[in-house]
C-alpha cells in the first residue's frame, strides 16, 4: 500500500490554534481552580503548551497539571487493543476532582473511545465539570462524544489518516495528512 503524505498545517501556523485553544479556555471559564490532564502521548506536550499560554493569559487561575494515559490505536490507528485501555498511577486511583474544573487535552477526537474511557474515569472519581479540548476533531466520532475546544476541525476520508507530529515525539510541529492508496 502506497502513502501520499500532504503538510496542512506547519508549526508557525499550529502556534496560532495552540494560542486560540488557550484563548477559548480563559475566556470562556471563570476562576475554578483548572486541572489540565493529557492524554499520553501528544496530548502530554499539548497540555503543556495549553498550560504556557493560559498562565500567560490568567496568571492569577490555580492551575494544575496531571497525565493518563489511555490507548487503543497506535499512531497509525493501527486498531491495538479491542478496549480501550487506561492506565492511571495508584495516586490517581484515589484522586477527588471535585471542585475543580478539568479539561482533557489530547491530539485527535477520531471516534471517541479514548475520551469516552477518560470521561468515565473521571466521573467515577467525583469530576463534575469535564471539558475535552482537541487539537483536531475529525467529526466522526461513533460514541456520543464532543469536543469543547477544537483547535482544528478535519473532515477527511475514512481511509486517511490525520498525523499529529508533536516535538518531543517528532522533531517538528505540524499536521499532515496521510493518504493511503493502493
Amino acid at each position: 500500500m502506497q502513502q501520499t503524505r500532504f503538510r496542512l498545517y506547519d508549526a508557525a501556523a499550529l502556534e496560532a490554534v495552540i494560542d486560540a485553544m488557550a484563548r477559548q479556555i480563559a475566556m470562556r471559564f471563570d476562576a475554578t481552580p483548572l486541572t489540565l490532564i493529557g492524554l499520553q502521548r501528544r496530548g502530554v506536550p499539548l497540555a503543556e503548551r495549553l498550560h504556557q499560554r493560559i498562565a500567560q493569559l490568567r496568571p492569577e487561575w490555580a492551575i494544575e497539571r496531571i497525565n493518563l494515559e489511555v490507548k487503543r490505536y497506535g499512531d497509525d490507528l493501527t486498531l491495538l487493543h479491542p478496549d480501550t485501555r487506561l492506565s492511571a498511577t495508584a495516586q490517581q486511583q484515589q484522586a477527588d476532582f471535585s471542585g475543580r474544573r478539568l479539561v482533557v487535552v489530547d491530539d485527535v477526537l477520531y471516534q471517541g473511545h479514548s475520551a469516552a474511557a477518560v470521561l468515565e474515569f473521571l466521573r467515577a472519581h467525583k469530576a463534575g465539570d469535564v471539558h475535552l479540548a482537541m487539537l483536531v476533531d475529525r467529526c466522526c466520532a461513533t460514541l456520543p462524544v464532543q469536543a469543547d475546544i477544537v483547535g482544528l476541525k478535519l473532515q477527511i476520508a475514512p481511509q486517511d489518516v490525520i498525523e499529529c507530529n508533536v516535538p518531543p515525539f517528532e522533531e517538528e510541529f505540524a499536521i499532515d495528512l496521510l493518504r493511503l492508496e493502493g
